[in-house]
């Protein structure tokens, strides 16, 4: 936990010691996992990018899909994957994109993100 708040505080940690019980998960969102864990706080790839990793771009709907049941919020970074273009995509946790805006910028990771009208 203490070190879950110092990365959200601005301290630098990628969090890949932590042992995570993913017992029941399925084989492909494990891999999804591991993928996301593999990504450096400050940096981000893409739901495809992700997705070309484990066999084809079209299973990015899948990586988000994986993304957004995601057992480990934090340990398993998932607000470091963006949708095309470096855009924020989706995000489940309380506060949706709004949170995860804020996780990125606290790590200074470049989203490409224009709020609407009503953001």
């Amino acid at each position: 936990i203490g070190r879950i708040v110092k990365l959200l505080a601005g301290e630098p940690d990628d969090l890949r010691d932590i042992a995570l019980d993913l017992d029941g998960v399925p084989d492909f969102n494990r891999g999804v996992y591991d993928i996301a864990r593999s990504i450096p706080p400050g940096q981000t790839m893409t739901y495809g990018d992700i997705a070309k990793k484990l066999g084809g771009v079209e299973l990015s709907r899948d990586v988000g899909q994986a993304l957004g049941r995601n057992p480990c919020p934090i340990v398993v970074p998932c607000h470091r994957v963006l949708a095309a273009g470096q855009k924020p995509g989706g995000f489940s946790a309380r506060g949706g994109v709004d949170t995860k805006l804020k996780m990125l910028a606290i790590e200074g990771a470049v989203v490409n993100h224009t709020p609407s009208l009503f953001d």
